[in-house]
């Protein structure tokens, strides 16, 4: 038996269906949403139908857009000649916030995975190789996650790669500054010996 009026339920149903966000902070959520004056949660509702009517992939790189091309594939200051590949459009954000990196991305929407039925014409690869044939592409750096599914994608791309010509590197593992070496696990310290560098 419910406790709340059938829209609520149905509210509070839509809330806790987002990732991340339990029953009790659906519901919390929701209350939220009831205590807002007419017009901030008018305002909210709009915010959630536009970003879904005008935020699309761009056609190059498929990060999320309103215009045919995102920013950074129409920027001239961008290195057009290297392509850093992640999984989701946040994982741009995250490497565009260290302002070191200055070519252009290819967000997959997603890794290979098998146990959740997810393969090869499940994400975004054939538009990267579209790009490998048709731009003038050195490298590509695979940034998926270090995990087994991001693992598997990145050996999966650099075999289709190979045929291509490009430089294919792979983010580099290791310690985290201003970690402790007794703290890190086995599998991270040999990845950080395998991945040294010359000083």
């Amino acid at each position: 038996m419910s406790f709340f009026p059938a829209s609520l339920e149905t509210l509070i149903d839509r809330f806790a269906s987002l990732p991340g966000i339990g029953r009790k902070s659906a519901q919390r959520l929701a209350f939220h949403i009831l205590s807002l004056p007419d017009e901030e949660a008018t305002a909210f509702a709009d915010a959630i139908t536009e970003a879904k009517a005008n935020v699309h992939c761009c056609r190059i790189c498929q990060n999320l857009t309103e215009g045919e091309v995102c920013a950074i594939c129409a920027s001239d200051r961008r290195d057009k000649s290297t392509i850093c590949v992640v999984s989701e459009p946040r994982d741009v954000l995250s490497i565009e916030r260290g302002r070191e990196y200055n070519g252009t991305y290819h967000v997959l929407h997603g890794v290979l995975s098998p146990m959740n039925h997810v393969g090869p014409d499940d994400i975004r690869i054939k538009e990267l190789l579209v790009r490998a044939a048709e731009d003038e592409v050195e490298e590509v750096i695979m940034a998926t996650n270090p995990d087994t599914e991001g693992e598997a994608t990145a050996m999966y791309i650099s075999r289709l790669l190979k045929p291509f010509q490009i430089k294919v590197t792979r983010l580099a593992y290791g310690i985290p500054v201003g970690s402790n070496l007794e703290f890190a696990d086995d599998a991270t310290l040999n990845r950080a010996i395998e991945g040294r560098t010359e000083m």
